[in-house]
């Protein structure tokens, strides 16, 4: 797999799972894994991640392009 690929890939994954974050947060979403309830809390600090992982995959994708 080429490296623009898997930045394209990963950067659009990162990109989705931010906005289910981000759309838990604003529409309340319950999340259950098993019995357990997950904590909102837990986007409050996944979104921002998720959010840079995309941007840093975008930052690479146009360093990249500038380079060749």
């Amino acid at each position: 797999m080429s490296t623009k690929l898997y930045l394209i890939i990963s950067g659009v994954t990162f990109f989705l799972v931010g906005m289910l974050h981000l759309f838990r947060l604003i529409y309340h979403w319950p999340v259950m894994v098993g019995s357990t309830l997950i904590p909102h809390s837990l986007s409050y600090v996944g979104f921002p991640v998720a959010i840079g992982y995309f941007v840093w995959a975008c930052w690479l994708l146009t360093r990249r392009g500038r380079a060749k």
